[in-house]
């Protein structure tokens, strides 16, 4: 559910932008600029800093709660930070379903924003903890296929919303109170994780909490090494001044770069506003709704993939091909759509075939996020962190996927409008710098324990010059072989 609220608003917020009675009503100078004034290019016709304020607000403000989030997730743990996120989702949705005023549609974003803050920061935190080792990355995947499924409920509730009128976008905006109730309600039944309890003194409850999930009476080398991971995050005091001593260097670069890197890779373009951007290069109302709900489809079915590999392939190995099938793929669409609409936006008559071109490989270059930076760029960072910093750090990761969502959300339909196709471009250029960054500079972290990663670093040949040795608190022959 924590997926799902954040991936059902991700994609409810383009098909709403797109829905005229939407429009009429608050933002009526968009609908003229796109219904009614012919000279508009179509590149240009959702160019509205407020409208698209409406979209990139809750990431504004996911970003500020995913700071204090931290401070939370580490006193009351994963599980009430949860409730905090579900409390505040839901409060959001239903003032958003009912708005009937601007400053309610933004207000509302805000509270989405505040409990997507909140559930980013604890429930990938809270899979990786709970998760044997063996099989932590693909449930630890399940989060983004949560969020893909959230994203294909919303863009087929849109497709048929949109033709009740006026009520059509409010069932859409409401609709996300159904998730949000669902994790709020659950999160009282959840048992928090062991790392969180021992971090708070419940040494007893989490060996208990421990032997039920592993589904075995014997787990104490497991619980020794939980317990001498809290003992020494205890004595940490400033876990946010912690993050930026040398020895954890490497730990906070993946913090910023893997989600600055995520968002670059362009995909929140076509998760936004895959509505809008199929409208803009042709596709009439229901065809781009229609488009959406295919490039959401193909999302999720992708996604198994990477649930499947992850922990067979490897993380390395999905990022790099990922991305080759990224850059490619968006090398090819700037082409077809800059020889037929060139820069005055103006198609003509627009084939069939010529359409569907795009909307494959736009779905090929979709399939590509879903199996690698989409479901890694949390899984990596929630997996990386030592204990003693892993809330602060899990946050910082949180805060700068928010920063950049926001920043592209904003300035998405201004870019579209002067670069025109050259958008595409733009973002391949991120692409083939993620890509070489994760050839050198990420090390495999498949299969091996979340409380020995700090080996990974050691034995790297860039970062283990940053990591002394003498801090490690044991060593593993089974990372040795991994390694």
């Amino acid at each position: 559910m924590g997926g799902l609220i954040f991936g059902y608003d991700i994609g409810i917020s383009g098909g709403v932008t797109s829905m005229d009675s939407f429009l009429v009503r608050f933002f009526p100078s968009v609908y003229r600029q796109k219904n009614m004034d012919k000279s508009t290019n179509e590149y240009c016709q959702y160019d509205s800093q407020i409208l698209t304020l409406f979209t990139s607000s809750l990431y504004l403000a996911a970003l500020l709660s995913s700071l204090v989030a931290s401070t939370m997730t580490r006193k009351f743990g994963r599980r009430n930070s949860m409730l905090i996120g579900g409390i505040l989702f839901f409060a959001g949705a239903l003032l958003n379903g009912f708005a009937h005023a601007i400053w309610m549609l933004i207000v509302g974003r805000m509270l989405l924003g505040f409990g997507v803050g909140f559930c980013n920061q604890s429930v990938p935190l809270y899979l990786s903890e709970m998760a044997p080792y063996k099989y932590r990355g693909s449930l630890n995947v399940m989060f983004q296929m949560s969020i893909t499924i959230g994203i294909l409920i919303a863009n087929v509730l849109n497709y048929f919303f949109a033709k009740l009128g006026g009520l059509g976008w409010r069932l859409s905006l409401g609709g996300a109170m159904v998730p949000a109730l669902i994790i709020t309600v659950g999160s009282f039944f959840l048992p928090d994780t062991p790392n969180s309890m021992i971090d708070r003194g419940d040494n007893e409850g989490a060996r208990a909490s421990l032997e039920k999930i592993r589904g075995i009476k014997e787990v104490d080398e497991e619980f020794r090494d939980l317990v001498a991971a809290s003992d020494a995050s205890k004595q940490v005091e400033r876990p946010w001044k912690n993050l930026l001593q040398r020895k954890y260097r490497p730990q906070l670069t993946m913090a910023v770069m893997i989600p600055f890197f995520q968002q670059l890779t362009g995909i929140n373009v076509i998760m936004f506003y895959a509505p809008v951007l199929f409208n803009s290069i042709g596709f009439k109302s229901d065809a781009s709704l229609m488009s959406a709900v295919i490039t959401g489809l193909v999302n999720v079915i992708a996604t198994t993939v990477s649930i499947y590999g992850v922990d067979r392939w490897g993380r390395r190995a999905l990022l790099l091909e990922g991305g080759i099938q990224m850059l490619i793929c968006q090398i090819i669409v700037a082409v077809f759509i800059g020889v037929k609409f060139g820069t005055d936006g103006n198609p003509g008559m627009l084939p069939i075939w010529y359409a569907v071109v795009v909307v494959v490989f736009i779905c090929i270059y979709v399939s590509g996020f879903a199996w690698s930076w989409g479901p890694l760029g949390w899984l990596v960072p929630s997996e990386i962190f030592p204990l003693e910093i892993r809330s602060a750090a899990q946050s910082v990761t949180v805060a700068v996927n928010m920063l950049f969502t926001f920043v592209v959300a904003q300035i998405f339909v201004t870019m579209l409008c002067h670069l025109k196709f050259g958008l595409f471009i733009f973002f391949a250029a991120f692409v083939v710098a993620m890509t070489v960054f994760v050839n050198f500079l990420l090390p495999e972290t498949k299969g091996i324990p979340i409380e020995e990663m700090a080996r990974v670093w050691r034995t790297h040949w860039f970062w283990s010059r940053f990591v002394d040795h003498e801090d490690d608190v044991k060593t593993s022959s089974v990372v040795d072989t991994i390694i």
